[in-house]
């Protein structure tokens, strides 16, 4: 969807050992993806991560952190990072609930689709924009184009058979997620609105002439 808005990505992976550019001049905006490991993490990747927030917040350019990358933002600004306190997870798709703040943004799904087992306190000075049952705290603003959303709005069908099949195991041990066939339900009935969600999304990010896009992959 980026590329075919006239964006060049920059894929890093400072899993691998790749490094995060030391400005961001010349780039339109970050999105930081999700991934397997924890905001807590001790891995000098996830600490060298969580301080490089720094960057695209103090050059104020639009920044979007999905799931792991909502929780890093989260911890930057000094929010907390844990597991439900009934050791519940969210994997597959569960309501989504705007709050005033976010209905005067867009128009949100009802639905949204999730893969974690660890949510984000709302830091101070951020705003609220959608609740959730189990996990209360689903997307939020800092300043005026960070963004911090723990859903999946990016999953695509091809993501969704990889990761039902690859973490089949997560699935049967969690409490609280969803079988694989209620998962592939739950596409058919909200994806639509999920992808028109994730246009407006990009429509409001995305205010300038494209350029590059700096993008960490986990």
């Amino acid at each position: 969807m980026l590329r075919d808005r006239g964006y060049a990505l920059d894929i890093r992976r400072p899993c691998l050992g790749q490094s995060l550019p030391e400005t961001l001049e010349g780039y339109d905006g970050v999105i930081v993806f999700g991934g397997p490991m924890s905001a807590n993490d001790c891995h000098d990747y996830i600490r060298q991560e969580i301080d490089w927030l720094k960057v695209p917040l103090a050059e104020e350019k639009p920044f979007l952190g999905i799931c792991l990358g909502a929780q890093l933002l989260s911890r930057h600004l000094g929010g907390i990072v844990q597991p439900h306190p009934h050791g519940r997870v969210e994997i597959g798709y569960y309501p989504l609930k705007p709050t005033p703040a976010g209905e005067e943004l867009f128009s949100w799904p009802s639905h949204v689709y999730h893969w974690h087992r660890e949510g984000f306190s709302l830091p101070s000075g951020a705003v609220l924009l959608a609740e959730g049952d189990d996990f209360e705290n689903q997307a939020f603003r800092y300043g005026r184009n960070a963004y911090g959303i723990q859903f999946h709005p990016e999953l695509t069908l091809h993501m969704l058979h990889r990761w039902t099949v690859k973490g089949a195991s997560r699935i049967d041990l969690a409490a609280g997620a969803q079988p694989r066939s209620l998962q592939f339900e739950g596409r058919r009935i909200h994806d639509s609105a999920v992808r028109a969600w994730l246009v407006d999304f990009l429509d409001h990010w995305l205010d300038t002439g494209p350029s590059a896009l700096a993008v960490a992959a986990e």
